[in-house]
């Protein structure tokens, strides 16, 4: 059972593909940053936020479930309005994750975790929001609703993926809270997931 779908062109399903092949190539590039880090001694991971990753997931693929109708004239100037949504949302999922996760270099990691050497980020992207990576994979899930024609989708899998991230940024944050004393001081100047706003 899938909501209905509006047909496409293929510039948004070309975006869409390119930018994951991006979006791909970046996260390899963070883990293999982070694999080379040294470890440290008092490294503790913290795997509670599985669950919420999980939800997370599930929230992203029910955006692009279901049959893609791609008979839509790549000409038309719908096609090409979506083309460049999905393109400016894979670019801005695409850079946003490969800056915050330059800037984070030795301390990004999938699962929450500290490490006796590491330090608060706080420049690049988490100089202007905290959770940068979690902004970029809701750009994600957005550019993929557009470019397969399931906007309506969103209706649920926005929801789900906003609890997900909800329960992990709650559980990521009493980490860094009990790690960096600065950690307070930080989340007063800097928001969540929009600058100055959210």
């Amino acid at each position: 059972m899938h909501f209905p779908h509006d047909p496409v062109g293929l510039p948004g399903l070309a975006a869409l593909a390119v930018g994951f092949i991006a979006f791909i190539v970046a996260l390899v590039l963070a883990r293999r940053r982070g694999v080379k880090a040294p470890k440290s001694a008092d490294n503790t991971r913290s795997n509670a936020s599985i669950v919420w990753i999980i939800v997370q997931g599930i929230g992203i693929g029910i955006a692009g479930f279901g049959p893609v109708d791609a008979s839509l004239g790549s000409a038309t100037s719908k096609a090409v309005i979506e083309g460049l949504a999905v393109l400016a949302l894979m670019l801005s999922a695409v850079w946003l994750f490969d800056a915050s996760s330059r800037a984070m270099g030795k301390n990004w990691a999938l699962v929450a975790r500290t490490r006796a050497d590491g330090n608060l980020v706080q420049s690049g992207p988490f100089a202007q929001i905290r959770n940068p990576i979690y902004v970029a994979l809701g750009c994600f899930m957005l550019a993929m609703a557009i470019a397969y024609g399931h906007t309506l989708n969103l209706l649920i899998a926005a929801p789900l993926y906003a609890l997900g991230t909800g329960m992990r940024v709650r559980h990521e944050e009493r980490v860094l809270r009990a790690t960096f004393p600065d950690y307070d001081a930080y989340a007063a100047r800097v928001k969540r997931f929009v600058p100055g706003i959210l």
